[in-house]
């Protein structure tokens, strides 16, 4: 799992003298009907907007990362709408990888959770699962492309571990939403994993708004 900043919205505007930072640029627009548009400073404005729920506003910026990941985490992340995608197509490029997962007991009494109490045998038994299902889908992969089978046909061979790579880009209010719902204990381990590593690019790039939420990254 890897996830890095690609880009962030750079506002053209400058406020007092001063270049105007990706949430400036939000305040200033919240304060369109305001006489004080102008004005650089907006810690309490935003705590405001956040605390009154006045969520439109953080639709002025935008982040965009990148993030490699499995196919199996993929979709999950796909599912959030309010984003736009970019995925690395396995119709054009070939496969490279496969991740491993570290594997977890299954929770009786909740199906959204696993527990991390497997015995050593059982961890030893997955691991070698793994490589053996990797080792055989990437060879018989390997084996399709050089009969001249398309990619998009040979990918099916793929185990779910296969690695991909995705560009997600959405506002500030969709990355809000997003790490809310995607750092709580009821998410898979592995995607929780990419929205922490998320929440804390996001805090450095928009630390007031993190602290009006409570946000430490």
């Amino acid at each position: 799992m890897q996830v890095r900043l690609v880009s962030v919205t750079t506002p053209l505007i400058e406020l007092e003298g001063q270049q105007t930072t990706p949430e400036g640029l939000i305040a200033y627009c919240a304060r369109v009907s305001s006489p004080h548009q102008e004005s650089a400073g907006y810690a309490k404005l935003l705590a405001y907007c956040i605390r009154n729920k006045h969520w439109s506003i953080f639709e002025m910026a935008d982040m965009t990362v990148e993030i490699v990941t499995s196919r199996a985490i993929a979709p999950q992340i796909l599912r959030h709408k309010s984003f736009s995608f970019q995925e690395f197509s396995q119709r054009y490029a070939k496969a490279q990888a496969i991740e491993k997962y570290q594997p977890r007991r299954q929770d009786d009494k909740n199906r959204q959770n696993s527990l991390d109490d497997l015995p050593a045998e059982t961890v030893a038994w997955f691991e070698e699962a793994q490589e053996k299902v990797a080792a055989a889908g990437m060879e018989l992969y390997e084996a399709a492309l050089e009969r001249g089978i398309a990619k998009e046909c040979a990918r099916v061979l793929l185990p779910l571990g296969t690695q991909t790579k995705l560009y997600m880009k959405g506002s500030v209010r969709s990355w809000i939403h997003y790490i809310e719902v995607r750092t709580d204990k009821s998410t898979q381990k592995e995607h929780r994993d990419i929205a922490d590593a998320v929440m804390k690019i996001f805090t450095e790039q928009f630390p007031v708004t993190s602290q009006a939420l409570g946000w430490k990254g």
